[in-house]
């Protein structure tokens, strides 16, 4: 991050979503902490239950149920916080309250400790089956998680940002991306159904992307770097 910040002036520095039982939160605290004072303030910190168990194993880490792995999530995210606003540690981040908690989630417990943490809420656009398997959901099915983090956030509804992944853009708008791997479900006859899938031309990309915002909300995405050379021409557009 911190190389990253040397090559750049404006541009936000993210964990996107680190495991949050693969941490001590007074040690992850204080080095996001640190990377913020020292980038003049533009870190922002995303955290995540995990849910792979792969990346538990090859850690070394036992790989706690789902409710533990949330339960760990919701303690982290409320020590990093406090440690972000203790005016007795060292070192103070440069963002008053510290560095921005993004909290990724779709089910209703961890959409619950978003809610009570979080200043942007990512959704991943896809939720895991018994198999395993990452299933893509439909915007209607966003629109359902989005209502109820908006009743649980309360008074903090729309001050809350929303994030979203984009798994796939498809030019030709049918057919199957070679880098999503057979893990993924989804229907190919119908990808425009998808919310996390981008088809046809970049304005018809871009106007999807305006669409979303002005429907459910979602002003902030995370494009997968296969996407990146496709995604430069439809973010064109929506500077435009």
């Amino acid at each position: 991050m911190l190389l990253a910040a040397e090559a750049t002036e404006r541009v936000r520095l993210t964990t996107f979503v680190l495991n949050a039982p693969f941490y001590s939160p007074a040690l992850l605290a204080r080095g996001a902490a640190t990377v913020d004072l020292l980038t003049d303030g533009r870190v922002e910190l995303g955290l995540g239950a995990g849910y792979a168990a792969a990346e538990f194993d090859r850690a070394g880490i036992p790989f706690p149920t789902a409710r533990e792995r949330v339960d760990l999530l919701d303690a982290t995210a409320a020590a990093v916080r406090a440690a972000f606003t203790d005016p007795r540690r060292t070192p103070q981040p440069a963002q008053p309250g510290g560095p921005p908690l993004f909290i990724a989630g779709w089910g209703d417990r961890l959409l619950g400790v978003a809610a009570r943490h979080a200043d942007i809420v990512g959704l991943t656009g896809a939720r895991t089956d018994d198999a395993g398997r990452l299933r893509l959901t439909t915007e209607a099915a966003a629109a359902e998680r989005i209502a109820h983090l908006n009743s649980l956030l309360g008074d903090r509804a729309g001050t809350v940002e929303i994030n979203l992944v984009i798994q796939a853009l498809l030019p030709s708008g049918t057919g199957r991306p070679e880098f999503l791997t057979e893990r993924v479900m989804w229907d190919e006859a119908t990808p425009e159904a998808y919310v996390s899938v981008l088809v046809g031309t970049p304005r018809d990309m871009a106007d999807r992307l305006l669409a979303l915002r002005e429907r459910l909300g979602i002003g902030y995405v995370t494009v997968i770097d296969h996407n990146l050379e496709a995604m430069a021409r439809v973010v064109e557009l929506l500077r435009a």
